[in-house]
């Protein structure tokens, strides 16, 4: 099917980008962007290529439901009324039931039933252009798939399956370009049986210079520790710090990498992470 000869093409993809440039990581000098060097990777990656593979059809069961007439339609009818909408393909409303269950928030959760509602969105809406005005929320979906099959759901057919969840990552990677997926990807690389640090820093980079801050985090402390890429210790402590910035009240562990980069930096390093924050900042202004 149309769907199978398309996953290919995102090993192409993928291949390209971990043969990128060995220099993607080497030092930098004061003149240049803080961002120059982050992500020294094919421009086809940079922008969503043709001809991707969108994973292979994911079974879903039906969801029958009947609508009631709006005269008689209380806040109690709402979830119906957004089901018959996600019934007739409406991606949103597909997106918003999948989230309600996969979080608790105003129905029971349940995480099979969200499966089925993403798998229907990235089933229906994977070779959408990435323009498209509901492609974020296509690539969100085959992120929320690729948790599932990396995870698996207790109890259900939905296994996990670790092969399957860095495929949805990777489409969601290439095509759309979402950060997210991208970071995903790159914990698969770090922590999964086919490690490649450096193919996952690159993937970091992309994300990084989007401004996810998980991304941010996780390469920062890499630059500054020298862990598997060259050491970079300024750049990592700008990384560090632009994810300390926007962290939330739960994310402790990005405090807890930036407090002991900063208890160990000397005047230089935050000399030069100064000066390449005050570049990045003037950059997005730009």
């Amino acid at each position: 099917m149309r769907t199978s000869r398309r996953i290919a093409s995102v090993m192409i993809v993928a291949a390209a980008l971990s043969a990128g440039s060995a220099l993607a990581f080497e030092g930098t000098s004061p003149g240049r962007s803080p961002t120059a060097g982050l992500t020294a990777v094919p421009p086809a990656v940079m922008t969503a290529p043709t001809g991707l593979a969108a994973p292979t059809a994911i079974p879903v069961p039906p969801m029958p439901v009947s609508v009631p007439p709006a005269a008689v339609r209380s806040p109690e009818t709402s979830l119906t009324a957004l089901q018959y909408a996600a019934e007739g393909g409406h991606p949103i409303a597909q997106w918003r039931l999948g989230r309600m269950y996969a979080d608790g928030n105003g129905v029971d959760r349940d995480d099979l039933r969200a499966f089925d509602y993403f798998s229907r969105i990235a089933n229906q809406h994977a070779e959408d252009s990435p323009s498209a005005p509901q492609a974020q929320i296509v690539a969100n979906a085959f992120v929320a798939l690729g948790r599932y099959y990396r995870d698996g759901i207790p109890n259900s057919r939905v296994r996990s399956d670790r092969e399957r969840a860095q495929e949805m990552f990777s489409y969601a990677a290439s095509y759309f370009g979402n950060p997210d997926a991208q970071y995903n990807l790159a914990r698969m690389y770090l922590d999964g049986a086919q490690r490649d640090p450096k193919y996952a820093a690159r993937w970091l980079g992309l994300a990084a210079q989007k401004g996810h801050l998980q991304s941010q985090a996780l390469l920062g402390q890499m630059l500054f520790n020298g862990d598997v890429v060259p050491r970079q210790a300024g750049r990592g402590l700008m990384l560090l710090t632009l994810a300390r910035s926007n962290a939330g009240p739960d994310e402790v562990w990005i405090r807890d990498i930036y407090n002991s980069a900063m208890s160990r930096a000397n005047d230089d390093d935050r000399a030069m992470a100064g000066r390449m924050l005050e570049r990045w900042v003037q950059g997005r202004r730009d």
